[in-house]
């Protein structure tokens, strides 16, 4: 498996039988779920901060979501 494309995550056993039971609801995978919840609180979090969709994704991805500066988790 390419390491490059795919990542796996933890997440709590109760969060995943909800996630389990919107695939059953949706008929998505477990996977095209959770792409669909980010984008759709990508999209909503852009909308809300008035700034272009494809801006707010870039500046995700750069780690520049909050005013350019990353928080330090310690």
């Amino acid at each position: 498996m390419d390491i490059s494309k795919w990542k796996s995550v933890a997440i709590k056993k109760t969060d995943y039988d909800l996630l389990k039971g919107l695939c059953k609801e949706k008929f998505r995978a477990p996977g095209a779920m959770i792409s669909k919840i980010l984008s759709d609180y990508i999209d909503h979090q852009a909308r809300k901060n008035k700034i272009p969709n494809a801006a707010f994704r870039m500046r995700l991805m750069n780690g520049e979501a909050n005013g350019g500066s990353k928080k330090d988790k310690r």
